[in-house]
């Protein structure tokens, strides 16, 4: 698993930013952070208590914490700071960014939700 080399809040994008030591490189949205949380608020405790949730366009990342050598807890503006982000899941969300947001987008829409408050 490649290691996390160096990881940026760009705050006025919304993004976080994050290199690893085998060349990839991220810009994961903030809002798609938080809902692809790793916690069990979000994620369940299986694949069927999975949870959508709308409203989070304007989410901000308000603080990073480390968590030991292998991941970071995101901190967001909504109150929402439970999930530990290893840098192995940062690596698979930014691998699987494409098809992720589209899951999330096609489950907003099929719950009549939307990305705006």
């Amino acid at each position: 698993m490649p290691l996390a080399r160096e990881i940026r809040l760009n705050r006025a994008e919304r993004i976080l930013e994050i290199a690893f030591d085998d060349g990839a490189r991220f810009r994961l949205p903030a809002e798609y952070l938080r809902v692809e949380s790793p916690s069990a608020e979000v994620q369940g405790h299986a694949p069927s208590e999975r949870q959508w949730f709308g409203g989070k366009r304007d989410v901000a990342i308000v603080g990073l914490e480390p968590v030991g050598n292998y991941a970071v807890r995101i901190l967001f503006d909504d109150g929402h700071d439970t999930g530990i982000y290893s840098f192995e899941y940062l690596y698979r969300l930014g691998r699987e960014q494409k098809e992720r947001w589209q899951t999330y987008l096609d489950a907003l829409a099929a719950r009549g939700l939307k990305r705006e408050r």
